[in-house]
């Protein structure tokens, strides 16, 4: 027997995992999801494991075969090896839920090179994730095996996925890229993105330097054909830079809302665009500045400015430009072109988009900025719209070549599992570790296809450890998703990631004498970024999470004091630390809902290629929890946004915030529907994007929308980014 013969027609998994969506006397059969796990063990993982007489000689099999990189494993002694093994299998890993088991097994376990065996468990997996990440360091080794098989930690996709394998793909997979206003720069960015999607990133790149439709070139008046002809070249190069047909090349595309194309760039998403520039594949991104939300406010007339104007009057490509504070002097100059509309007609066109797809996303730029500790200007985001860096244009020569080399960005990714590592019995040494596992990545990080992000990887050594898990965790203890405690919770839950990823870094600089490329001229050199935790007291308020972190150390306005003067002394190695991903099938993994935001179902069906449904339980599921469980679709959005603005105010990068939508609104949801049409509307779209401005939301990322019809817009994973 093999994976290539099993009949699955015979096999029992499936049908008693189906069996979970038939009710029992009223009651979900949560025992068929066990059933079919131990029956999925039994019938599939057990008889197709190729299995060895020792660990040595599995070890030489897969060496010997060119399974595993021998050069990592080379770092440490065989009976180090063995003994960390034996750890692992002492800890007694269990998948508690079928679709776990099953996603691991599809999508993560190394297999033979004709996928008929099996050739790791989970356990296995997470050897040789500690391992290679560890560098040869025999107890960070045993760290992060410590923090992985205890799903407190989870790296991302590609690095959980690739980590050891002698043939593998990156172990960052996701990219930031600019382009200025010149065809060498406009050339090299679709070179790059054929070069990132080809090894398995996605991309997101800011068209917001580019000259608008109309703008001369060499003085010949409306002769540039704007940013919708670039747009298509890139959505061409990722359909073709697709890893040899194993995933659709994935990108997205920003634009700030002062670009005179903003209104060809959001129609290019529309059903009924022009077919010679209709988007079908690329994402979009918007870039908004706090004075639309101004005009949009006043319901004023808006001016959308000349790139190349603007370029020319100061010195600097348009994205670098602080438009709030320029807004009124860039409309008086008569060197720079610019054309009028009404801002609530723009913002009424964002709202129509994202209802017809889930598109754009939004990046509130000035929050951004206003929050952001490192000199520079944030100036776009990803994929997944959680990265958030400053970066440093380039300047590209007629060879192709860099006669100024800038700077962009890769994303290295990695997240904690909340229900687990609040039962760490060191939440400080977990959080140590993780950032320790995370910096290997980025310091083995080498993309050399693309110079700017590899010189920017060179000099920023930017990590993004993030969370998933918040709503399990809520429910596992007796919390409403936005009620007072969960954001009690939250808050105390991500001052903390801040507080250790801050004194792992610092611990880090020190051991290295290594801080990131002008940390000199952040907030954390002068100090300044401490005040706020320095100045006011950060402290559980409600006796709920008063009980849930009563074993848990919790920094004083002293201890924020004693690291502000470390900082200060020593540095910091990582110009960035934090960021929220959105989770993908990782989450399923780990046995836990995906990132901070709420289930979408309690009993969630999922498609599976060529296997149809399979059904997935929320995590710690029982008659116990299941009052906790609103669905987001069911849920105030208010509720979502207060939870991540919580968090937000601890994370010096961004979030990918997803918000739900019904097409037809339940009644009394939202107080301004007040009697009118329960259909959702525009209306309640821009209430709610003001809505998380106001609160400090850095960005939004899809807005998604089951229908009447039980369809969803806007529901597509960003499989490149996610965790």
């Amino acid at each position: 027997m093999s994976l290539k013969t099993i009949d699955t027609q015979n096999v029992t998994y499936y049908a008693l995992n189906n069996q979970i969506n038939i009710p029992v006397d009223g009651q979900i059969p949560l025992n068929k999801d066990q059933e079919a796990l131990q029956a999925f063990l039994d019938e599939n993982v057990k008889p197709n494991t190729k299995t060895f007489p020792s660990f040595e000689a599995r070890l030489n099999y897969l060496r010997d075969h060119k399974y595993l990189e021998t050069d990592f494993l080379d770092k440490y002694t065989l009976s180090f090896m063995e003994s960390l093994h034996a750890d692992l299998a002492a800890a007694n890993f269990h998948f508690k839920s079928f679709m776990a088991a099953y996603k691991f097994y599809a999508q993560y376990a190394l297999k033979t090179d004709d996928n008929a065996y099996y050739l790791e468990s989970f356990a296995d997996r997470v050897l040789f994730n500690a391992l290679y990440f560890a560098d040869g360091d025999e107890q960070v080794a045993r760290d992060i095996a410590n923090e992985m098989i205890h799903q407190r930690y989870q790296p991302a996709t590609p690095s959980f996925l690739n980590a050891g394998r002698a043939r593998r793909g990156e172990l960052v997979s996701c990219f930031l890229l600019q382009t200025t206003d010149d065809m060498n720069a406009i050339g090299r960015t679709i070179n790059s993105a054929l070069q990132l999607s080809r090894i398995g990133g996605g991309v997101g790149i800011t068209l917001t330097n580019l000259r608008g439709a109309g703008d001369p070139i060499k003085h010949v008046e409306g002769a540039a054909s704007g940013v919708l002809p670039v747009m298509k070249l890139l959505e061409d190069s990722f359909s073709y830079s697709n890893q040899l047909g194993q995933r659709q090349g994935a990108g997205v595309v920003y634009l700030n809302v002062f670009h005179p194309d903003i209104i060809a760039f959001l129609g290019a998403k529309k059903e009924n665009a022009d077919e010679k520039y209709r988007l079908k594949t690329l994402s979009l991104g918007v870039v908004v500045p706090d004075k639309f939300y101004e005009l949009a406010r006043q319901n004023a007339d808006m001016y959308l400015f000349s790139p190349y104007d603007v370029e020319r009057v100061y010195g600097k490509p348009f994205s670098y430009v602080d438009i709030t504070a320029e807004y009124d002097k860039m409309v008086a100059n008569p060197a720079i072109h610019h054309k009028q509309i009404k801002a609530r007609d723009l913002e009424n066109e964002i709202s129509k988009l994202q209802q017809e797809s889930g598109y754009p996303y939004i990046v509130n730029v000035d929050t951004a900025n206003r929050a952001n500790p490192i000199a520079g200007k944030i100036i776009m985001s990803n994929l997944c719209s959680e990265v958030l860096q400053v970066q440093r244009p380039s300047t590209i020569n007629n060879e192709q070549g860099y006669d100024k080399l800038g700077t962009d960005i890769s994303c290295n990714l990695g997240s904690t599992n909340i229900p687990n590592l609040m039962h760490s019995p060191d939440f400080g040494h977990s959080i140590e570790t993780m950032v320790r596992a995370l910096t290997f990545v980025t310091d083995h990080s080498n993309i050399d296809v693309v110079p700017s992000v590899q010189h920017g990887n060179h000099q920023a050594h930017t990590i993004g450890l993030g969370a998933m898990g918040l709503h399990s965790y809520f429910a596992k203890e007796h919390m409403m998703y936005g009620d007072q405690a969960s954001l009690d919770f939250t808050n105390i839950y991500f001052m903390l990631l801040n507080y250790w990823t801050l004194k792992a870094s610092n611990e880090i600089a020190r051991e290295r004498q290594t801080t990131f490329v002008n940390f000199e001229q952040s907030k954390y050199a002068d100090g300044s970024y401490f005040d706020q935790y320095i100045n006011q007291t950060w402290q559980p308020e409600t006796a709920k999470v008063k009980a849930l972190f009563k074993d848990i150390f919790i920094p004083s306005q002293a201890d924020w004091q004693a690291l502000k003067v470390d900082v200060m002394r020593d540095g910091l190695y990582h110009q960035n630390r934090l960021a929220v991903a959105p989770n993908g099938s990782i989450s399923y993994i780990n046995d836990t809902s995906a990132s901070l935001q709420p289930i979408v179902n309690r009993i969630e069906d999922r498609q599976e290629k060529k296997i149809g449904t399979i059904y997935y339980p929320a995590p710690y599921l029982s008659n116990d929890t299941m009052p906790y469980y609103t669905s987001a679709y069911d849920m105030d959005m208010r509720h979502v946004i207060d939870i991540y603005a919580t968090a937000q105010q601890h994370v010096d990068q961004g979030m990918s915030m997803t918000l739900f939508m019904r097409s037809t609104i339940p009644e009394g949801l939202y107080e301004w529907k007040n009697g009118d049409t329960a259909k959702m509307t525009t209306r309640d779209l821009n209430i709610l994007r003001n809505y998380a401005y106001n609160k400090g939301i850095k960005s939004i990322y899809y807005i998604r929308t089951y229908t009447d019809d039980a369809d969803e817009i806007g529901s597509n994973a960003c499989e490149s980014c996610v965790i």
